[in-house]
Formats: structure tokens, C-alpha cells, sequence
């Protein structure tokens, strides 16, 4: 098959969530099928990363982009049908550039990475399946950041205006894919429920570099005291308010049980609210590091009290990869389909999440157990490879000789 993938980012240096299942999965596809890749470039970054995409994909074009401003309320936002966050990745010289790039060229599958990309191929090239996938399903993510943020009425009533424009998005994007790609069985759900019965589905979960991520990568030994980590983007709110969560309602509790406990707080672009969480004794803000894996071979243990899901899950398998036990939310671990008390543990409220990670910090046996039996899950089924030959078979599948278009 001849396949374009479109993407709203150069998705290299892999130092995001999102940018690890994009790179992957669009190299995995390419051992299988010819593929050729659009992408924007924020402000011309990561220009200079082509020959890394060449290097397996067929023809490469990257184009440099800046967001428009965010619109006023009236009339530019409140009159336009699109939600804001749609418009946010709107551009003529966007839709000028893809004509070209797809002038001339005839493809059996467009893929492309969520919807913000999708708007360019609903009343344009109509003539090519389309396949969205779904690093997050957007109606679901807001829902979601909506109830547990604590706004004022004012951005309450902005939430819902965009919500309920992205809804009808989301219904149109649907009706013209002729699949989705999600993360998890979460996911799957929702989209039944709240977007479309008819659009076919496949789940295809986030995973981890087998290769990069080995114990022995890293040979750095466990702290000689407690330490947990938490990792991921610190400018991404579901983190942030992970972190205000843990410690407004879980670090003093676990603290009475663990009093010598270390955090280890890892991620680039640290927000101000999270740079305080570092002023907290024996609390440690990295900011951004060159590397995470030693982080995850220090710790005892990885803590995910996410609130907030939607997102990637991708510092579960990579703790697991690097045999660090994790204790998260089930919104955290959502989609990856692990087992509480066999291949991590989960708790939900800030009394069973203290309690969990305590346990665990002083259950070495128990960390053991988890460990073991986390690093074999990510290596059967876990494993970039695999996921993407999954992807790549499906799309095969579906859409490959003898299939028809439509």
C-alpha cells in the first residue's frame, strides 16, 4: 500500500508523550507499506531532523507553521461553527502546501494524527480514505479537564461552548474516516457512546521502545531511601493537576508512613505550580533531562496520580521496560489493560493511594513481584514492534489490493 501521514508535528527528538507513538508507529508502518510524510514545523523547528525521516520514508515535506492567535470572543469565536481548539491549527498556506505535496500523487490511505489534522480532508481530497489516530480523543479529554478543573463561570461557559462545537466536529470527522485508531478500550467506548456507532474502530495501545529502554541501559542502583518518580510533560495540565492532586491530598499521608520519602518530579518546561512543588522537603524538580532512564532506575517506584484521562500512557511501559514498579490512577493506566496487584498497582482516592504506595515502599517482595511480572507484559505484548505490525496488518486488511475506496 501507499500510505501519507500527516502529522501536526516533526515528531523527533522523541521527548514528548505524543511524539512517541507518532515516530513508532509511522516507522513500523513503513517496514510494511511505502509511506510518505507532511508535517508541520512549529516556528521552523526541528527542520534539521529530515534525514531521519528519510531514512525510511519515501518523500518527506515539513512545513513551517505558527498558531494564529487565540480569537476574540465576539465575533470571531462565538460565530464560527469550528471549536477554537480546531482553529488553533487552521491555516490557507496549511491546505495550499498538502494540494501540493499530494498533487499528482495517488495514495490508498491518508493517517493522520488526531483531529486537528483531519479538518483538511473533510471537504478536500475527498477521493482518499482517511485514518485518524487518536493519541487522545478530544471530546473525551475536555469532558474530562472540564470536570475536574476548577474554573470560573466565565471559562465554565467558554469550556461548554467549545465542547459542544467539538462535539459536532468530532460527529463529521467520524462520518468521514474510514477508521480511527485509539489508545485504549476506554476510548472505544466513548466514541460508541458519544460520537458514532458506524465509524470503525481499532484499538491499538501505546507501547515502549524494547530496545531503548533496558535495565541495563542504565546501570544506575535503586536510592538507598524511598524514592518515587513522576514523570511526563510539566507543561501538559492533566500533569499538573496529577501533581496538585498528590500533593494537596496524598504526600502528607504517605509522609506519616514513609517519612524519609524522596520525589523525583521529571519533565521539561516545568509551569511555576509545579517548580513550587520543588521548594517541599526532600521534593526534587529536574526541569527537563537529557535522560530519563536513570531517573527510572533510581526510583523505587513511578507514582500516575492522574485525574484527567484522554491522554498517552506512555511512562507506564517504560518503567515497566526498566523494571520500576508503578502506582497509578486507573484513568492513568487506562487502555493498557494491566492488572492491579499482578502487573502494577491502581488506587482511585487519596487515602488507597497513599496506602498502595506505601505498601509497596515497604514490601520489597512486593516490588519484586510487581516488577517481574510488569517487565514480561510489556515484552508480550508491549513492545512498539508489535503494535505497529498490528497497525500496519489492519491496514492491509482493510484497505489494501483488491479493496475498493469509500
Amino acid at each position: 500500500m501507499r500510505i501519507l501521514v500527516v502529522y501536526p508535528y516533526i515528531p523527533y527528538p522523541v521527548d514528548r508523550g505524543t511524539y512517541q507513538r507518532s515516530f513508532h508507529l509511522l516507522r513500523e508502518l513503513a517496514r510494511t507499506h511505502t509511506v510518505d510524510l507532511f508535517a508541520l514545523s512549529e516556528k521552523g523547528e526541528r527542520l534539521e531532523q529530515r534525514p531521519v525521516f528519510e531514512a525510511f520514508c519515501g518523500r518527506v515535506e515539513f512545513e513551517p507553521f505558527e498558531h494564529p492567535e487565540w480569537p476574540r470572543l465576539f465575533p470571531d469565536r462565538l460565530l464560527n461553527p469550528l471549536p477554537t481548539t480546531i482553529l488553533h491549527w487552521r491555516a490557507d498556506h496549511i491546505r495550499e502546501a498538502l494540494g501540493r505535496f499530494m498533487a499528482g500523487q495517488k495514495y490508498d490511505l491518508v493517517h493522520v494524527c488526531d483531529i486537528v489534522m483531519a479538518q483538511y480532508f473533510l471537504e478536500e481530497h475527498p477521493e482518499v480514505r482517511l485514518s485518524v489516530d487518536r493519541s487522545r480523543v478530544d471530546l473525551q479529554f475536555q469532558l474530562a479537564q472540564h470536570e475536574a478543573m476548577a474554573h470560573g463561570l466565565k471559562q465554565k461557559l467558554l469550556d461548554w461552548e467549545n465542547i459542544s462545537k467539538l462535539e459536532r466536529f468530532e460527529k463529521r470527522v467520524a462520518a468521514r474516516c474510514a477508521i480511527q485508531v485509539l489508545c485504549g478500550p476506554d476510548d472505544e467506548v466513548f466514541v460508541r457512546e458519544r460520537i458514532s456507532t458506524e465509524v470503525p474502530l481499532l484499538v491499538v495501545a501505546n507501547g515502549v521502545d524494547l530496545e531503548f529502554f533496558r535495565p541495563d541501559s542504565a546501570p544506575d542502583p535503586r536510592d538507598a531511601v524511598p524514592t518515587v518518580l513522576f514523570c511526563g510533560a510539566m507543561d501538559y495540565s492533566p500533569n499538573v493537576d496529577a501533581l496538585r492532586w498528590f500533593f494537596g491530598e496524598i504526600h502528607d499521608r504517605l509522609l506519616k508512613q514513609v517519612p524519609d520519602l524522596r520525589v523525583w518530579i521529571v519533565g521539561k518546561a516545568p509551569v511555576d505550580e509545579v517548580k513550587a512543588h520543588g521548594t517541599r522537603k526532600g521534593v526534587t524538580v529536574t526541569g527537563g533531562v537529557p535522560d530519563v532512564r536513570p531517573y527510572y532506575r533510581r526510583s523505587w517506584l513511578q507514582i500516575v496520580p492522574l485525574r484527567i484521562g484522554g491522554g498517552t500512557r506512555l511512562k507506564i511501559p517504560e518503567c515497566m521496560a526498566m523494571r520500576t514498579p508503578v502506582v497509578s490512577t486507573t484513568i492513568g493506566a487506562q487502555g493498557l489493560d494491566l492488572r492491579h496487584d499482578h502487573d502494577i498497582l491502581l488506587a482511585d482516592t487519596p487515602e488507597t493511594f497513599a496506602q498502595e504506595t506505601a505498601r509497596a515502599l515497604k514490601d520489597a517482595a512486593l516490588r519484586a513481584h510487581i516488577e517481574e511480572t510488569g517487565y514480561r507484559t510489556v515484552h508480550e505484548r508491549l513492545g512498539w514492534g508489535r503494535l505497529g505490525a498490528v497497525l500496519a496488518e489492519e491496514y492491509t486488511r482493510r484497505f489494501g489490493a483488491g479493496t475498493a475506496a469509500g
